[in-house]
């Protein structure tokens, strides 16, 4: 089925046209965004008014029109806290559905908490629970508290970014007087509210909307010194926000639209969103945000699709992470009998050479993922497929996974058939010296599983580990003929061996 979902937000429309699966995932197919600010004018005004209304009636048009050219079968659109308020929100959505063709459905503060919800449990691990999830909008701040069993608690409150602004910001850049006000209103709003879910007891905080994102994404490009591509799963901490607090505090709009990792369109609005987004980590006594690019659109999808949806998220957090895996190899079309056994033996080998190695349960998890993904290249082209696994991992939006997770996994993707670890790739130079050495050392253990499958039959039922005063011994189990996995495990050692500085010898058990 094919769903394409319009939220129609305060400060921006949002376009997703998904193809949803069987297993209740999906796929996403078109993206599209037009920043509209209808919240500027709600708050000055109380009215949408006839300017920015023909403006979301092309927009509702033109996105309708993508919608059909990719044959979605059904459209989904839901208007937020600017449709919720403005005096002529009515006429606006009747003149929607008559002019584009597209019936809108304004929905409430708590149904959008609770779709944002969907999506963020659905995009990120929650892993201390409970989260405390922050989306910011143009007209509203959606506040959510929940875990990977759903939403336990929510409250949607009148401090949306464009709201704060077009009422509270008076400076270009914004001055004393601009930051106290600021400041006042949201103590009086969020103050209570900290006291309110204080016997939740939150243990992480969440933030998504383009807002919250580009402020993790500038607190991230600070202390770096690069953008990164993605931020869900992304940690920073306060102290990194408020350094970019203070900067953003100090320039004109004109100046904050050079500052990387933003979008020029929001430079105005960043002053009210960071004000709002360090008062809300202090009085809630949150040191880490973490970014979920998912939100109200990806929640709209997947309401859509829940009526038949066999994904279960609700029990351990991580499942979301290998769920997200098997999501991007299905979609490769993988062969997922190989894949699997070779995560079987990757696995094996981690455990078996563990006082050789000594990796963690970190590790243990990204080695098993990355061994699931490592041929899915194949769904290009079998020549070079190592190249094309490393691209369809950075680009398939993982669920679960930070930017230098994906890193890791693109990395055991692209050097899992031979030659040494290169800074010519960069998802690996972007990794930290000591983890380029640790993700090395899993590289050498999936060549090894990936040989001892050369023939993608199966036929190593098993493996064990001898660790020897001068070498490493593999004890093989297997049934027939397995010529093929040995010469495979032979071509692929060198990099175990050079590693570890010890030979890899090996001794195939009959069962």
């Amino acid at each position: 089925m094919r769903i394409a979902a319009l939220d129609l937000g305060s400060n921006s429309f949002h376009l997703l046209v998904a193809d949803a699966h069987p297993d209740g995932t999906f796929e996403p197919l078109v993206r599209e965004k037009e920043i509209l600010r209808l919240a500027d004018n709600v708050t000055r005004n109380g009215r949408i008014g006839e300017e920015t209304a023909a403006q979301a009636v092309e927009v509702v048009r033109r996105f309708r029109t993508l919608a059909e050219a990719v044959d979605a079968r059904e459209i989904v659109a839901c208007g937020t806290s600017a449709l919720r308020e403005a005096e002529d929100s009515a006429a606006l959505v009747d003149r929607i559905e008559g002019e584009a063709g597209v019936r809108v459905d304004v929905i409430s503060g708590k149904q959008e908490a609770r779709l944002i919800f969907a999506a963020v449990r659905a995009s990120v691990v929650i892993d201390p629970a409970p989260a405390l999830a922050l989306d910011l909008g143009g007209g509203s701040l959606e506040l959510m508290i929940g875990d990977q069993l759903g939403l336990a608690w929510s409250k949607s409150v009148k401090l949306g970014v464009g709201r704060l602004t077009a009422e509270l910001v008076r400076g270009d850049p914004p001055t004393p007087a601009d930051r106290r006000r600021l400041a006042r209103r949201l103590i009086a709003v969020l103050a209570p509210i900290a006291m309110e879910v204080e016997s939740l007891s939150p243990e992480m905080l969440v933030g998504s909307s383009g807002t919250l994102c580009a402020l993790i994404r500038m607190a991230s490009a600070r202390r770096t010194g690069t953008v990164p591509p993605s931020v869900n799963q992304l940690k920073v901490r306060s102290k990194d926000l408020l350094a970019v607090h203070e900067q953003i505090f100090e320039l004109s709009a004109a100046e904050r639209e050079k500052l990387p990792g933003i979008d020029a369109r929001r430079a105005d609005l960043l002053p009210a969103g960071s004000m709002l987004l360090t008062t809300a980590m202090e009085l809630f006594g949150l040191d880490e945000l973490i970014g979920c690019e998912w939100a109200l659109r990806e929640g709209i999808v997947l309401d859509a699709i829940g009526h038949h949806s066999q994904a279960d998220w609700s029990g351990e957090p991580r499942n979301l992470r290998r769920e997200s895996v098997d999501d991007l190899a299905r979609r490769c079309n993988w062969q997922e009998r190989h894949a699997r056994q070779v995560a079987r033996l990757a696995v094996d080998l981690f455990d078996g050479t563990a006082e050789l190695h000594g990796l963690g349960h970190h590790e243990r998890d990204l080695l098993e993922h990355g061994a699931l993904l490592h041929d899915i290249g194949e769904h290009v082209s079998i020549e070079g497929h190592d190249k094309h696994t490393a691209y369809l991992i950075q680009h398939g939006r993982l669920r679960g996974f930070a930017p230098d997770e994906v890193a890791v996994l693109a990395s055991l993707g692209r050097f899992h058939r031979r030659g040494n670890p290169k800074l010519s790739f960069e998802p690996f130079a972007s990794l930290p010296p000591a983890r380029r050495e640790r993700v090395t050392k899993l590289i050498a253990l999936l060549r090894i599983a990936d040989g001892l499958d050369r023939n993608h039959a199966g036929s190593v039922e098993g493996i064990g580990v001898k660790l020897e005063d001068q070498r490493v011994r593999l004890l093989i189990h297997a049934t027939g003929d397995i010529d093929l996995e040995l010469w495979g495990l032979r071509r692929k050692r060198e990099l175990f061996e050079r590693v570890f500085d010890l030979p890899l010898e090996f001794e195939v058990v009959e069962d």
